[in-house]
């Protein structure tokens, strides 16, 4: 079976974060170990790129990146060392002015040996909804995590994540996991959407006690909000709000906290950063916000210019590169 570059980017994610191991991962994908090693080194060395086939083609030498651009690409990642290859090629188009592609970034930063080896997170199964949403607002996931506050013991986050745009919508630390705390939240999100009562979102959670209580439906009727439940056992339904908990506790859990206090102003930074600044792959590496505000259009249109600058810079300059050289 051919898979296409796609595939093999996500047989590689799915690999690098399976909890089996390789071997077993790839025996139950039916896929040869020389095969994927073989594509693991190829993304190693050249990234996204790597994983194309290769066909003969011309040089292209006017599309070269200029050295003060690739000093500069350096430069950018020492400053923002959070950043994938993915999200610094986004990051420079969108806040620099010029445009520079994810496979670029990756063999520049590789050459001056910023990037090691790949480095993913993957959710083993899919992270979406059967009956995909179309536009923010239309249906909403909730779920409670939970952290331990030193001297204070444990306490509880309960979350409303738009499916759509993956925006933040509201959070509260809470001290249970009680109807009454599922409640606070989604009000805090409908106070914050300020949405009519004919234009509420369906509500997406798990089957814990507090999500099927009868005090908590009551509620849900009352606002015009219908409830979903995911299938027990699997995390299809609720990937995305599981994957934002996840990616929140590897942050969040780097440090010790003594007061709730502490714990709520981390928080709130990794939200905010989470809603501003992050660049989601499966959103056109536009930030959650952007979308959530109907902003997204504007950033894409924004990029697709500054692309269009960028290699009509390159082309003038190689022209003059060539002109000097004759």
């Amino acid at each position: 079976m051919r898979y296409n570059p796609a595939e093999k980017l996500e047989i590689i994610r799915l690999v690098d974060g399976s909890d089996i191991g390789v071997t077993r991962t790839l025996k139950q994908l039916g896929i040869h170990k020389s095969t994927f090693y073989n594509w693991y080194e190829k993304y190693e060395k050249h990234g996204p790129d790597g994983l194309k086939d290769r066909l003969p083609l011309a040089k292209r030498t006017w599309n070269r990146i200029p050295q003060p651009e690739r000093e500069r690409v350096v430069e950018i990642a020492l400053e923002k060392e959070a950043l994938s290859a993915r999200e610094l090629a986004w990051h420079i188009t969108d806040h620099h002015d010029y445009f520079i592609s994810e496979s670029s970034v990756y063999r520049i930063l590789r050459e001056y040996g910023l990037i090691t080896a790949p480095a993913h997170i993957v959710l083993s199964a899919s992270d979406e909804f059967k009956d995909k949403t179309s536009h923010p607002n239309q249906m909403w996931q909730t779920d409670f995590t939970y952290f331990k506050i030193i001297g204070w013991g444990w306490y509880y986050l309960s979350t409303v994540l738009d499916d759509f745009s993956r925006y933040i919508v509201a959070w509260e630390l809470c001290k249970g996991m009680k109807s009454e705390d599922a409640e606070s939240t989604v009000r805090k999100a409908l106070a914050h959407a300020n949405l009519p009562k004919s234009k509420r979102p369906k509500l997406l959670s798990d089957n814990g006690s507090s999500y099927i209580a009868t005090d908590f439906n009551r509620f849900l009727k009352d606002e015009n909000i219908i409830p979903l439940h995911g299938r027990p056992l699997h995390p299809q339904t609720q990937g995305k709000i599981e994957r934002y908990n996840r990616s929140l506790k590897n942050i969040i859990k780097l440090e010790n906290y003594y007061s709730t206090e502490e714990l709520e102003r981390a928080v709130e930074k990794f939200v905010h950063y989470y809603n501003h600044h992050r660049y989601h792959e499966s959103i056109n590496n536009c930030t959650p916000a952007q979308v959530y505000y109907n902003k997204a259009a504007q950033v894409l249109e924004k990029r697709k210019r500054t692309k269009a600058r960028t290699l009509k810079r390159r082309k003038q300059l190689h022209r003059k590169s060539v002109v000097k050289r004759e």
